[in-house]
C-alpha cells in the first residue's frame, strides 16, 4: 500500500509554506520573537486562522471537500523582501531547522486533527512532516476503524477505495460515535481530546438517534464494531448511519432484533442513509404470527432511505427480509446481500417503488423478491438465484421495471408473473431453473424484452391461463423442454425472439390458446420448431423456422392456426405436418429445402394451403394421404426431388389454380385409393407425368392445363379409374393421355392437342423406347416377356425388342403400361441390337418412387 496517499485521509490538506499567512511569519521573525519558542502557539494569532473552525460554524456545510471539516484559510500575500531577511530567533531557529525529523514526528504523534493542523501552519517544514501519511493513517484509523478509505463525493453515496485510487479529500465534518463502552472514556477525558471537536459518542444506536432529535449534532453516526440486539431504531429524520469497522465492515458492525422490525423508516426519513452494517431479525419465535409485520428493514409511506453495502438476513418464516410498503415509500436498495432468509427476501408492494440496484438475493425460502398490489420498483443488475421457490414473483397488480439481472438456478420459475401483475423485464439472464425459466398465468402480463432465457430444466417460456404478455427480441435456447410453451387458454405476443437449440419444441401451442407468433427464428431445436395441438389455435406469421430435427410447424388434434409469410425451410423431416384432425390455414408462406415433403396432410386433417411457394423438397412437394383432405389453391409447388403433389391411402384434397412445374419427377402422383379434385391448376415441365393416376385411385380431374411435360401429360394404371373434364393436354414429349390395360376413365370435353407423340414415333421408326427413356421415365407401351430368354414379369421388353432382338423366341403380351425396356438398358441375357451400350441392372418400376412419410412423435 502506497501509505504516502494517507497524508490526503483525514480533515484537510496539510498546508504549505505558501499558505504561511505573512503576518505571522513578520510577527516572528520580529523584535522579541526569541524570547520564548511557546510563540510558536499564540493564542493571539489563532482567531486569524480558519482551519478549525468551531462547531456552530460548520453547520450545514457539505461534506464533500476537506473545506467542510476544518476549512482551508484564506491566501495571504507573502511578505516582503526585508520582512524574509529578518534572522529568527534562536529558539524558533531550533524548532523550526534544527530540531531532528524524528523528535518533531514523535511530538506530533501526540497530536490530535486540529492541533497537527495548527502545527501545519508555523513553517514549510512543519507542513511537510505534518503532512506524514503515518500519522494521518493512525488518526483515521482510530476514529474510523477503517483499514481503507470511505469517500462520500455526494449525499447518499458512500464507497472504499483503495489508498493508490484516492484522488479527493477525506468527507467528515461532524459525526456521532456509537461505540460501546466509549462514551464514559471519551466524556471523562475531556483534555485528551480537546484537539478532535465536532465528535459525540453514544453506548446505543438509540442514543445517538435521540441526539439527532435533540439537535446535538447534524446526524452522521458511525456504528462501529460489535453486535447491537434488541435497540427500537425508528428512523424519522434524515440521518446518515454508516458501519465503522476494519476489513470487511459489514461483517464486523451487526444490527439485531429478537422482538420487533430491526430498522423501521418512517415519514421524514427521506433523505436517510444506512450503510455498511448487518441487518438481521431472529426471533425466538420464528413462526409466530405477530410476526407477519415485522422484518429487518420495514420502509413505510412517504420516505425514500438509501440503504447501502448492508447484509440483510432473517430467520423469521412469516414475514419478509425487506418490506416495502404504501404509497411514497420510495427507497434506493443497493449493493446490498439479501440471502437465506426463511421468507421472502425482498418485498414491494401497495403502491410503493424505490430503486434496488447491484444486490445479491439468494437461497430465500420463498420468492427473492415479491411485487404486489401496484408496486412498481426500478431493480437493476440484482443477482437472484439458488432460491427455495421461484426467483421472482409478480402478482396480484405487482408491476416493476427489471433491468440486467441474473436470475438463475431457482427451484421454481425464474419469473413468475400471476393474477393481473404486469411487469417489464428487460435485458436479463434467466437460466438453469430447476422448473421453467418465465412463468407466466392466471391473466398475467408483462414486458419481456431482449433477454437471455436458457438450460431451464422445463421451457423457457411458460403462458398459460388467459395470460396475455409481450415475449419480444429474446433469446430462449437450449433447454431442457421446449422454449416457449403456450397452454391452457394462454395468449401474448411472441415477437421477434431467437429460439434454438432446444429439446423439444420451439414453440408450443395447445388447449385452446391463441398467441401471436411473428418475426421469430425458430431453428436447430432437437424437436420440431412450431407445435400446436389440443385445439391450439393462434396467428404465425412472418417467422424464420429452420434446421429442425423434426418438422419445422406440426398442427394436430383439432388444432386451427393462421401460418402466413413464414418461411419454413432446411428441416431434417417435414415443412408443415397436419395430423389427426389438424386444420387451419397455411397461406403466403415459403417452405423449401426438407429432406422430407414440404407439406404432409393426414388422418382426417383439413387445412387451407393457400398461395404458398413450396419447393426444393429431397421428398415432395405435398403429400396427403391416410384419410387426408385439404383445400390446396393458388400455390407454385416447383423443384422438387419426387411429386409436386402426392395423394393416396383415401385422401380426398381439393387442388384449385396451383402451379406445378419444374418437378424432378411427377407433377401429380395419386395412388393406393387415393381421390380430390384437381381443378384449373397449370402443371407443366416436369421430368415424369404431368398427372400419375395408379392403383385403385379415382381422383376428378376439371380444367386443368397439363403441357411441357417431359415425359407423358397423364397416365393412369393399375386398374384406377379417373373423370377428366375441361382439360387441356398439350406439347408433352411422350404423348397427351395414356391409359394402362383395364383402365376405363370417364371424359369430357378435353382438349389433348400438339404433343411431341415421342413413343408413337419411336414405335414406328423401329427404335427401342429406351432410347428415349433411359431407366429414369416409365413410356407407357405394350410390354413382353420372352420365355425364350427365361424373363419374369419383372422384366419388360418394347415391341420393337421383341420383333428385332428376341426375333423368332417364346414371347408373351403382357400388357399395356408404364415401363421401360429391360432389353434396351442391358438387363438381359442377349444383349440388345437396337440400344447400344448397357447401363446397369435395375427392376422395371410401375410407380415412381413412394414418398417418406413422417411418424408421428406425441411431446407434450
Amino acid at each position: 500500500m502506497d501509505t504516502a496517499i494517507w497524508s490526503n485521509l483525514e480533515f484537510l490538506e496539510m498546508a504549505g509554506d505558501d499558505d504561511v499567512p505573512a503576518d505571522m511569519v513578520a510577527e516572528e521573525s520580529g523584535p522579541g520573537a526569541q524570547n520564548s519558542p511557546y510563540q510558536l502557539r499564540r493564542k493571539t494569532l489563532l482567531p486569524k486562522r480558519t482551519a478549525c473552525p468551531t462547531k456552530s460554524s460548520m453547520e450545514g456545510a457539505s461534506t464533500s471537500t476537506t473545506e467542510n471539516f476544518f476549512g482551508h484559510r484564506a491566501k495571504r500575500a507573502r511578505v516582503s523582501g526585508k520582512s524574509q531577511d529578518l534572522s529568527a530567533a534562536p529558539a524558533e531557529q531550533y524548532l523550526q531547522e534544527k530540531l531532528p525529523d524524528e523528535v518533531v514526528l514523535k511530538i506530533f504523534s501526540y497530536l490530535l486533527e486540529q492541533d497537527l493542523c495548527r502545527a501545519a501552519c508555523v513553517c514549510k517544514r512543519f507542513s511537510e512532516l505534518a503532512n506524514d501519511p503515518i500519522l494521518w493513517k493512525r488518526l483515521y484509523m482510530e476514529v474510523f476503524e477503517y483499514t481503507r478509505p470511505m469517500m462520500h463525493p455526494e449525499p447518499g453515496k458512500f464507497y472504499q477505495i483503495n489508498p493508490e485510487e484516492y484522488e479527493h479529500p477525506n468527507p467528515w465534518k461532524e459525526s456521532a460515535h456509537v461505540k460501546p463502552g466509549f462514551a464514559e472514556h471519551f466524556y471523562s477525558n475531556p483534555a485528551r481530546y480537546k484537539g478532535r471537536e465536532n465528535m459525540l459518542y453514544y453506548d446505543t444506536i438509540e442514543d445517538a438517534l435521540g441526539g439527532v432529535q435533540e439537535a446535538h449534532f447534524d446526524g452522521l453516526i458511525f456504528v462501529h464494531s460489535g453486535i447491537y440486539t434488541d435497540e427500537w431504531i425508528y428512523i424519522e429524520s434524515p440521518i446518515t448511519m454508516i458501519g465503522a469497522a476494519p476489513g470487511k465492515v459489514a461483517d464486523k458492525v451487526i444490527i439485531e432484533n429478537t422482538r420487533d422490525s430491526t430498522f423501521v423508516f418512517m415519514e421524514g426519513s427521506e433523505d436517510a442513509y444506512v450503510g455498511y452494517m448487518t441487518i438481521r431479525f431472529n426471533p425466538d419465535d420464528k413462526s409466530a404470527q405477530h410476526h407477519n409485520a415485522h422484518h429487518c428493514l420495514e420502509i413505510t409511506v412517504n420516505c425514500s432511505p438509501i440503504i447501502d453495502h448492508c447484509i440483510i438476513r432473517s430467520t423469521c418464516t412469516v414475514g419478509s427480509a425487506v418490506c416495502v410498503s404504501g404509497q411514497g415509500a420510495c427507497p434506493t436498495i443497493k449493493h446490498c446481500n439479501i440471502s437465506d432468509c426463511e421468507n421472502v427476501g425482498l418485498y414491494i408492494t401497495d403502491h410503493a417503488q424505490g430503486i434496488y440496484e447491484d444486490n445479491e438475493i439468494s437461497n430465500n425460502a420463498l420468492a427473492g423478491i415479491w411485487v404486489k398490489n401496484h408496486g412498481n420498483p426500478i431493480i437493476r443488475r440484482n443477482h437472484i438465484h439458488h432460491g427455495r421457490d421461484v426467483g421472482v414473483f409478480t402478482f396480484d397488480h405487482g408491476m416493476g421495471y427489471f433491468e440486467s439481472c441474473n436470475i438463475h438456478r431457482n427451484r421454481i420459475a425464474g419469473f413468475e408473473v400471476k393474477a393481473y401483475a404486469n411487469p417489464t423485464v428487460v435485458r436479463c439472464e434467466i437460466h438453469h431453473g430447476q422448473t421453467g425459466g418465465i412463468y407466466v398465468h392466471e391473466k398475467g402480463r408483462g414486458q419481456f424484452i431482449e433477454n437471455k432465457i436458457y438450460a431451464n430444466n422445463f421451457a423457457g417460456v411458460w403462458i398459460t391461463s388467459n395470460s396475455d404478455p409481450t415475449i419480444r427480441g429474446n433469446s430462449i435456447f437450449n433447454g431442457n423442454q421446449g422454449g416457449v410453451y403456450i397452454f391452457g387458454d394462454g395468449r401474448g405476443l411472441i415477437e421477434g425472439n431467437d429460439i434454438y437449440g432446444n429439446a423439444l419444441a420451439g414453440i408450443q401451442i395447445r388447449t385452446n390458446s391463441c398467441p401471436i407468433v411473428r418475426h421469430n427464428k425458430i431453428h436447430d431445436g432437437q424437436h420440431g420448431g412450431i407445435y400446436v395441438h389440443e385445439k391450439g389455435q393462434g396467428v404465425i406469421e412472418e417467422n424464420e423456422v429452420y434446421s429442425n430435427t423434426l418438422a419445422g410447424v406440426w398442427v394436430t388434434t383439432g388444432s386451427t392456426p393462421v401460418l402466413r409469410r413464414n418461411r419454413i425451410h432446411s428441416g431434417k423431416q417435414v415443412g408443415v405436418y397436419f395430423y389427426d384432425n389438424g386444420h387451419g390455414v397455411l397461406e403466403d408462406n415459403d417452405i423449401y429445402n426438407h429432406m422430407y415433403s414440404g407439406v404432409q396432410i393426414r388422418t382426417g386433417s383439413n387445412p387451407k394451403i393457400r398461395r404458398n411457394k413450396i419447393w426444393g423438397g429431397q421428398n415432395g412437394g405435398i403429400l396427403v394421404y391416410n384419410s387426408g383432405l385439404g383445400c390446396i389453391e393458388d400455390n407454385e409447388i416447383f423443384d422438387n426431388a419426387m411429386a409436386g403433389v402426392w395423394i393416396k391411402t383415401d385422401s380426398n384434397p381439393t387442388l384449385r389454380r396451383n402451379k406445378i412445374h419444374d418437378g424432378r419427377d411427377g407433377g401429380i402422383c395419386i395412388f393406393n385409393g387415393g381421390r380430390g379434385l384437381l381443378e384449373e391448376n397449370d402443371i407443366f415441365r416436369n421430368a415424369q407425368a404431368g398427372v400419375l393416376i395408379s392403383t385403385n385411385s379415382h381422383p376428378v380431374l376439371r380444367k386443368n392445363r397439363i403441357f411441357d411435360g417431359f415425359a407423358a401429360g397423364i397416365e393412369i394404371t393399375n386398374h384406377a379409374t379417373a373423370t377428366l373434364e375441361g382439360n387441356q393436354i398439350f406439347n408433352n414429349r411422350f404423348g397427351g393421355l395414356f391409359l394402362a390395360s383395364g383402365v376405363n376413365v370417364t371424359m369430357k370435353d378435353n382438349k389433348i392437342m400438339n404433343n411431341q407423340d415421342a413413343i408413337e414415333k419411336a414405335v414406328s421408326r423401329g427404335q427401342c423406347l429406351y432410347k428415349i427413356s433411359s431407366y429414369t421415365s416409365y413410356p407407357m407401351h405394350d410390354f413382353y416377356r420372352c420365355h425364350t430368354c427365361n424373363t419374369t414379369d419383372r422384366n419388360a421388353i418394347c415391341v420393337n425388342c421383341i420383333k428385332k432382338c428376341h426375333q423368332g423366341h417364346d414371347v408373351e403380351f403382357i400388357r399395356h403400361d408404364r415401363f421401360f425396356c429391360d432389353c434396351g438398358a442391358g438387363t438381359l441375357s442377349n444383349p440388345c441390337t437396337l440400344a447400344g451400350e448397357p447401363t446397369h441392372d435395375t427392376d422395371t418400376l410401375y410407380d415412381s418412387a413412394p414418398p417418406i412419410e413422417s411418424n408421428t412423435l406425441q411431446h407434450n
